[in-house]
């Protein structure tokens, strides 16, 4: 077994050597397995749905609220606004000041996060358990009396746009990755970039922002996860008197019904912008949405090309090749699509033309040449101890169980993810590439430096 999980450090986790997922290749690799989160789910009247799962290693418990309301759902014009809301969120309610939200965690020896996606935002925490009931009202302080006012929207406003700038037009290649979901979708409103653009936020209004603030923070749009040392007698009352009372609008919740089509042909694209250092490229292809069943097989075959110093892309185009000076793959899954991305900055004197056929070069290579079983082994393992790292704490199990419940559809699907990534092997990577990549169209992207022009709207 290797280092990072020998069987001595996998009973120091509490990981037990389960016979049942072996690793397809037959390596010598022993088994791993974990015990499943013991779930409840129950439903409140309002529509708010409640996960929770007692985890007594540590005494504290995570709280976290994921609201069914990502970038996809920002209204046409107004990119940015889910984004926005996530920074709102931290401002005042009707009973609790600005900061108070930290004051009830950060100083109490706790902390707390936030994070929007194509899909949702979500609000993490977590505390010492004694904790937990304050911090269930702060929550539904928050959802029921958010403070949407001029002031608090300017002020956040002002920081979201501060973000912008310093992502993405202060980083050379701030500008290539923002607009790689707008070449990628024609047609979904996954086109349009997280982080939002300049020009929506500046013309958007308080009644606009309110607007979507009662639109999309309600109860029957949200999920609220609890995992830690808590007693299940105590969770339900606080639950039912701090949430319970809550009330959803009559109106349902818009919910994006766009399908992307699929590429028609291939594209080339150029793009340039001020102080880049070296030309890159990046090549597109329309991926697969979280739930799909190669969407497994597609993390393998990312980590393979891009996880390490090891891995494939470090190994050909920027040691051996010296065609880039980096290079990367991502395989991100979304819940109604997804998207793949390649990508590499060229070392001195490389054009981006010949970039662009060493990078696709590299990916044809892995889905049609040999695939050592010690090289699939190795990435496995690594996917598999991050994962595990991860299912540690309270607040890495409830991640869990808050991205398999609105990506996959099912809070239990996040008892399944490590037997999905142990049953990968050589001949679904490949085949997955082949039939992703290789036999679809793709969009590849020129970047140089210039007056800044081609980026999408």
């Amino acid at each position: 077994m290797p280092p990072a999980l020998t069987r001595r450090r996998c009973l120091q986790l509490g990981l037990p050597l389960a016979g049942a997922l072996a690793w397809p290749s037959g390596a010598a690799a022993a088994p791993i397995g974990l015990p499943p989160l013991a779930l409840r789910e129950r439903r409140l009247d309002n529509g708010l749905q409640v996960v929770s799962a007692i985890d007594r290693r540590h005494p504290t418990v995570a709280v976290q609220v994921w609201y069914r309301v990502g970038a996809k759902d920002d209204p046409p014009g107004r990119s940015g606004f889910a984004h926005l809301f996530e920074h709102l969120m931290f401002k005042s309610t009707r009973h609790m000041p600005n900061e108070m939200f930290d004051r009830l965690t950060e100083d109490v020896g706790g902390q707390n996060n936030a994070y929007t996606t194509e899909d949702m935002t979500a609000y993490q925490s977590e505390v010492p358990s004694n904790h937990l009931e304050r911090l269930l009202w702060a929550e539904a302080e928050r959802m029921a009396h958010l403070t949407v006012d001029q002031a608090n929207f300017d002020s956040e406003r002002q920081v979201v746009i501060e973000e912008f700038r310093e992502a993405v037009l202060a980083d050379p290649y701030g500008r290539l990755f923002n607009a790689l979901p707008g070449l990628a979708f024609q047609v979904h409103p996954y086109r349009r970039p997280v982080i939002g653009r300049i020009e929506d936020l500046q013309a958007a209004s308080l009644t606009d922002v309110q607007h979507f603030h009662r639109t999309y923070y309600r109860p029957d749009n949200a999920v609220l996860v609890v995992v830690g040392d808590f007693d299940p007698a105590d969770l339900d009352p606080w639950v039912d008197l701090h949430f319970g009372g809550l009330t959803s609008p009559t109106q349902p919740v818009p919910r994006v019904a766009v399908r992307e089509p699929a590429m028609a042909t291939d594209r080339v694209v150029r793009l340039a912008a001020p102080q880049v250092p070296l030309p890159a490229v990046a090549l597109l292809w329309r991926g697969l949405p979280a739930s799909h069943p190669d969407a497994a097989a597609l993390e393998v075959a990312a980590a393979l090309l891009s996880a390490g110093e090891s891995s494939r892309l470090n190994e050909t185009l920027v040691y051996r090749d010296q065609a880039a000076q980096s290079a990367g793959f991502s395989a991100d899954g979304y819940a109604d699509a997804g998207l793949l991305a390649a990508f590499a900055i060229a070392a001195g004197g490389r054009s981006t033309g010949s970039l662009a056929e060493a990078l696709f070069g590299a990916v044809r290579r892995l889905a049609q040449g040999p695939l050592p079983a010690a090289e699939l082994d190795k990435v496995r393992m690594r996917l598999l101890t991050q994962a595990l790292g991860a299912r540690q704490s309270p607040q890495g199990q409830a991640e869990a169980i808050g991205r398999a419940l609105l990506l996959r559809g099912h809070a239990g699907d996040a008892n399944r993810a490590l037997a999905r990534l142990q049953a990968v092997g050589a001949g679904d990577v490949q085949r997955a590439l082949t039939r992703h990549l290789l036999q679809t169209r793709r969009v590849t992207v020129h970047y140089t430096q210039g007056r800044a022009s081609g980026v999408p709207a």
